[in-house]
């Protein structure tokens, strides 16, 4: 895969983890980037949070160094106020700052955010063309294929973002109406690499190392995101990449490879949550892990009462 440049920012491989509310914080994507990630995002952040001085806040904006290049995501549906919160946080040290015009999630969009973004296209292009005036950072934004499947305005809406100044687009091929359902539409994708000249980033479906490589072959977008195919799967980065580079098809991790990650991952949850919200944050992350173990739904029930390191440590020897 041949290096990506987005803005004045270098993607040494153009293979990124989708933002992913409630998964991709830091510890998860320093995982993510140790097994081959050239990019990752941070959860979506709240622009008027930001301006309100909310204190959750600053915890989803903490990126560290090991992880750059990295993006902070951004959400809300005023220019102005988008702006202003993007100035406050410049000199923070993401590389890229990206705008969520993909959530699907009710709370979101009935605030006009996130994927109700993609249903007023001029609204988008002055939320991105206020941030762009705003900041120095390349700005790029999340899509989805439409809000539903009688207003499919991926392409119209991508060429709208770039004259606004958008430095680069990621499409998710699935409506608003979808939300993870159904197959993602990769044709949507092809059409709207086509219609614009700054890079696009395919999103949708992509779980294995054929299916990132079918993705890239089917619409010829610069890079490729992963959203679920990453959850208790950070090493579908390294199996990818190899696999581009020459058509080598690594193994799945064996168990005890799972096992230490989920050990080192749920450490590195405690150390940055502490143990009270790390350890139940963990619970999810080992379902996802230990997903098609034998007696999977078994292990789920014993994850979900475990309340410390040790416990965890404790259920993981007996697998």
């Amino acid at each position: 895969m041949k290096p990506l440049w987005i803005g004045n920012v270098k993607i040494e491989k153009p293979l990124a983890l989708a933002p992913m509310a409630g998964v991709t914080d830091q510890p998860f994507r320093l995982l993510c980037r140790e097994q081959g990630a050239g990019l990752v995002c941070t959860e979506m952040v709240s622009a008027k949070a930001i301006l309100y001085k909310n204190k959750n806040t600053g915890m989803l904006m903490a990126i560290d160094e090991k992880e750059r290049p990295a993006a902070l995501q951004l959400f809300g549906c005023e220019p102005e106020v988008m702006a202003e919160a993007a100035r406050q946080i410049e000199e923070r040290n993401f590389d890229i700052l990206d705008v969520n015009m993909g959530c699907p999630v009710p709370k979101v969009v009935n605030n006009g955010e996130g994927s109700a973004l993609m249903k007023n296209p001029k609204l988008a292009g002055e939320i991105v063309k206020a941030l762009v005036k705003a900041v120095k950072k390349p700005v790029t934004v999340k899509i989805r294929k439409g809000f539903d499947g009688e207003h499919v305005n991926a392409v119209e809406m991508a060429k709208i973002l770039e004259d606004a100044g958008a430095a680069a687009i990621a499409v998710h091929g699935r409506t608003r109406e979808q939300f993870y359902s159904g197959r993602a539409d990769w044709e949507i994708i092809r059409r709207v690499k086509e219609a614009v000249s700054i890079p696009v980033i395919g999103n949708g479906d992509v779980d294995s190392p054929d299916a990132a490589a079918a993705l890239l072959r089917e619409t010829g977008c610069d890079g490729v995101m992963i959203a679920r195919g990453a959850q208790g799967n950070p090493w579908i980065f390294s199996r990818v990449l190899r696999y581009l580079e020459d058509g080598t098809l690594l193994p799945l991790p064996d168990r005890q490879e799972v096992k230490e990650m989920i050990f080192r991952h749920g450490a590195m949850l405690i150390a940055a949550k502490g143990e009270y919200t790390g350890i139940r944050e963990m619970r999810k992350h080992v379902a996802w892990y230990t997903a098609g173990f034998p007696h999977s739904a078994k292990l789920r029930g014993r994850i979900n009462t475990v309340e410390s390191l040790a416990e965890l440590r404790e259920v993981l020897e007996s697998l």
